[in-house]
């Protein structure tokens, strides 16, 4: 009895303990916390080059369209506590994961994640303002979603971008209708197999829907693993 006394007692105390209540509530965040793979492998390159690029002296607005698990925004979030990011997915758990690495990590210089379908007008993406942010970026998602969602990206950009502001995209593209290497051809093939509307973008095409945006594709960046950076500049109001 006595046994059976102490063994209650140890469970009240332990399990209904406010250090165990809060270890429970980290548990259930770091579940959600989905990782890919390629997310750890290209966030520190892609953040080299917006440290090139970006200033860390005073305070910036950015949005990541398609913040995936949100391994990037955290990152970068980091790394440029002058900026502050609002993370934007379209799929449910992805917005999860999202969530618990922000509760996770508690940076106050990341928004909530919101919904956003950027194959749809700019004007229903949660509310973002016209010419609201300085940077804007968008990584591995052109080649595994419809060309509306590539078009519909520099429609919006177009008009929520500041002047002079960035645009940085990251992937695998095509340059004047070649796919190289052997690799990325497999890669483009393989996607067209699963959804015939995906495949590598072609620059020329991101360069023509670029300048209808009042976007200038101003450099390409060679990245690992075959990939790269395009950073795009806003010239003028559009």
């Amino acid at each position: 009895m006595n046994l059976f006394w102490a063994f209650a007692q140890f469970r009240n105390k332990c399990f209904g303990s406010p250090y165990f209540a809060a270890f429970k509530g980290t548990c259930r965040r770091m579940c959600k916390m989905l990782n890919a793979a390629a997310a750890d492998r290209n966030k520190d390159p892609i953040l080299a080059v917006l440290k090139s690029r970006v200033t860390s002296d005073r305070p910036l607005v950015a949005l990541e369209i398609s913040s995936g698990t949100g391994q990037h925004v955290i990152h970068f979030a980091k790394a440029f506590p002058n900026i502050t990011w609002q993370p934007s997915e379209i799929e449910a758990q992805s917005i999860s994961s999202i969530e618990a690495y922000r509760e996770y990590h508690k940076l106050q210089n990341v928004k909530p994640p919101i919904y956003l379908d950027v194959s749809q007008s700019w004007e229903t993406w949660a509310g973002i303002q016209p010419e609201s942010c300085e940077l804007i970026v968008n990584i591995n998602m052109m080649h595994i979603s419809p060309l509306a969602c590539t078009r519909g990206l520099f429609n919006g950009v177009g008009k929520i971008l500041k002047p002079q502001g960035l645009l940085l995209t990251y992937g695998p593209y095509a340059f004047n209708g070649s796919i190289t290497p052997q690799s990325n051809v497999d890669f483009d093939h393989s996607l067209r197999y699963r959804n015939p509307e995906w495949g590598l973008r072609d620059v020329s095409l991101l360069k023509t829907l670029g300048q209808e945006n009042g976007l200038r594709l101003e450099e390409i960046v060679d990245m690992p693993a075959n990939n790269k950076c395009l950073l795009f500049h806003k010239d003028s109001v559009v």
